[in-house]
């Protein structure tokens, strides 16, 4: 059962976790497993942060133990866009010239998605500048359409796009210049 946590809603996640039916590191661990696996071929992962990751999800499983009220994600594993800023990682935007450029604070977006009980457990990969309707960039490289290598799966979210196609995460965050 563990092993197709990667299959389930955030919704269904947060409620189980938050009933102690499946704990986040599972469900973690089933994205991380599947992103180990499937993030080399289909490249939609810039960054992973297992380690960090998995001591997120240990302290979720700790604060539902303890009876600590949830946020509406709690213990749920998602994505994050490498243009949005992540305090302590660089937000590369898919330009080399911006490798070493570290948030100190995060996005309000992603800063939402913390306080709501999200963990993160990668970035997504994005066209340079998030400018384009591919996501392929000399930094990170291409991303490919899980369904059809030879059409784009998108831009500027196209990695966000692919990590959920492949259940990398149930949730990728995702931006667009006119939305």
């Amino acid at each position: 059962m563990t092993n197709d946590l990667w299959r389930w809603s955030a919704l269904d996640l947060a409620q189980a976790i938050r009933h102690r039916e499946v704990s986040s590191r599972d469900a973690v661990q089933s994205c991380l497993e599947r992103a180990r696996r499937l993030n080399p071929v289909f490249n939609p992962l810039t960054e992973i942060y297992a380690e960090q990751a998995l001591r997120a999800a240990d302290a979720a499983d700790a604060a539902v133990r303890d009876g600590r009220a949830p946020g509406l994600l709690h213990g749920v594993p998602v994505t994050i866009k490498a243009n949005a800023d992540l305090a302590g990682t660089a937000t590369t935007n898919g330009v080399v010239a911006y490798r070493d450029l570290i948030a100190r604070e995060n996005n309000p977006a992603v800063d939402n998605w913390i306080k709501a009980g999200a963990i993160v457990i990668g970035r997504t990969n994005v066209p340079a500048f998030s400018w384009r309707w591919f996501s392929d960039n000399d930094l990170h490289g291409r991303t490919l359409n899980p369904f059809d290598a030879a059409r784009t799966p998108g831009g500027s979210s196209g990695g966000a796009a692919v990590a959920a196609a492949l259940g990398l995460g149930p949730l990728a965050h995702g931006s667009d210049q006119g939305g």
